[in-house]
């Protein structure tokens, strides 16, 4: 039977498809529910943080690459994140790469019009059968024959997709209709405000639908996993983390498979958004990590600059080396030896090549008595990390349990 608002229906399509129910059919879990709070936190912060142009930049162009990896290599696409480079970079592939270059090509296409549109123009719309249909032709575009769809039109023959028994393509209109339509009341995009939480969902609700809907002959998941980076847009995702998700299904790969398989089954997507979000959160930190890494660098630099510009020197060449060497250092928690150190940039390779080991063992010396870098007993030297700590604000930690 199919129910819609509560009135029972004599449904033709609900009784064929009774895992495509078009209603909350999941029970976000507190774990989930604590992620999602902090996600919004997360994603609250990224946004925050001013960064270096060149460094925003670097860090969209690795996201778009891993974004577009991950989502075709779960569709067998086998080009490295090192040849994407190359495609995004506007270079080709030998010939025998021809078809991946393409299809990886059409997903940094739709992903670059879609963050034009969305994040920069700041223009949106619902989930709509011309929305997802015309993401589909950006998937499949100029792929010829091998491409066992017509780009922007449902398929037209029944299909069976490992276990799983697609939709009749007598239905997949009428089932795609009605997704939107549900989408809109389930979570109100445009009329009433959105919480960042309810469009993670809607996010990822849209992509599990689209795979069991599979209304196309190929590049389904391609199409779902570019409307749920859509959604995300649309709801304030960062620019910079258009990868997460992607990279986690394609990292997870045989958990992803399972978990839509098993939602399919138990007509509950309890357990794939908690496997999906808890993804997302561990993406996002590695993201602010990253972030925040680029702001401690910023840090360091202030403070070596200041150090030196406070200490008096007789060769102005000894002066900028042992500078650039303090640059130069890696993060704190990570102690190298001499030989590791000086390779640390192509500048001070070249520098330290003309010179001998002592040369770099005094100049380290020197750092060390400005209180630049610490030494460790097996040698190894990192930088003293201490420094930062008055550039930081405070906050009360407590043991755990602690009673006052």
């Amino acid at each position: 039977m199919w129910y819609v608002f509560g009135v029972v229906n004599d449904d033709d399509i609900g009784r064929r498809y009774p895992h495509i129910l078009f209603s909350r059919h999941w029970n976000l879990s507190p774990p989930s529910n604590y992620l999602l709070g902090r996600c919004d936190a997360i994603v609250d912060s990224i946004c925050r943080i001013p960064l270096q142009p060149n460094y925003r930049e670097t860090l969209l162009s690795v996201s778009l690459v891993k974004g577009a990896q991950a989502t075709t290599a779960i569709e067998g696409n086998t080009l490295t994140e090192a040849e994407i480079e190359q495609i995004a970079g506007g270079e080709s592939l030998p010939q025998s790469k021809e078809y991946q270059e393409r299809e990886v090509k059409n997903i940094l296409d739709a992903m670059n019009q879609i963050l034009d549109e969305v994040a920069y123009d700041g223009r949106s719309a619902l989930v709509t059968a011309d929305l997802i249909k015309r993401f589909h032709r950006l998937v499949g575009a100029e792929l010829g024959e091998r491409f066992d769809a017509i780009p922007g039109h449902y398929r037209t023959d029944a299909r069976i997709v490992g276990p799983y028994r697609c939709p009749q393509p007598e239905h997949i209109e009428e089932l795609v209709r009605r997704m939107c339509d549900w989408l809109q009341r389930e979570f109100g995009y445009g009329k009433q405000p959105q919480s960042f939480a309810d469009a993670v969902v809607q996010a990822m609700v849209t992509h599990v639908y689209l795979e069991w809907i599979h209304p196309f002959g190929d590049g389904n998941g391609r199409t779902g996993r570019l409307l749920e980076f859509y959604v995300l847009l649309r709801a304030g995702n960062p620019d910079i983390v258009s990868h997460i998700l992607s990279n986690h299904y394609n990292q997870t790969r045989t958990e992803y498979y399972r978990q839509l398989d098993n939602a399919s089954k138990t007509r509950d997507l309890t357990e794939f958004l908690d496997y999906a979000i808890a993804g997302y959160h561990d993406g996002l930190r590695e993201v602010l990590t990253t972030i925040s890494w680029s702001q401690f660098q910023v840090s360091w630099l202030y403070l070596v600059h200041t150090k030196f510009a406070n200490t008096p020197y007789r060769k102005k060449t000894v002066f900028k080396r042992r500078r650039g060497l303090a640059l130069a250092m890696p993060q704190p928690n990570k102690a190298l030896l001499p030989d590791e150190i000086m390779v640390q940039t192509p500048e001070l390779a070249r520098q330290y090549a003309h010179l001998t080991p002592r040369t770099l063992l005094r100049d380290l010396e020197e750092l060390r008595k400005m209180n630049l870098i610490v030494g460790t007993d097996d040698g190894r030297y990192r930088i003293n990390g201490d420094l930062l700590v008055p550039h930081f604000v405070k906050r009360r930690i407590a043991p755990a349990g602690a009673v006052d």
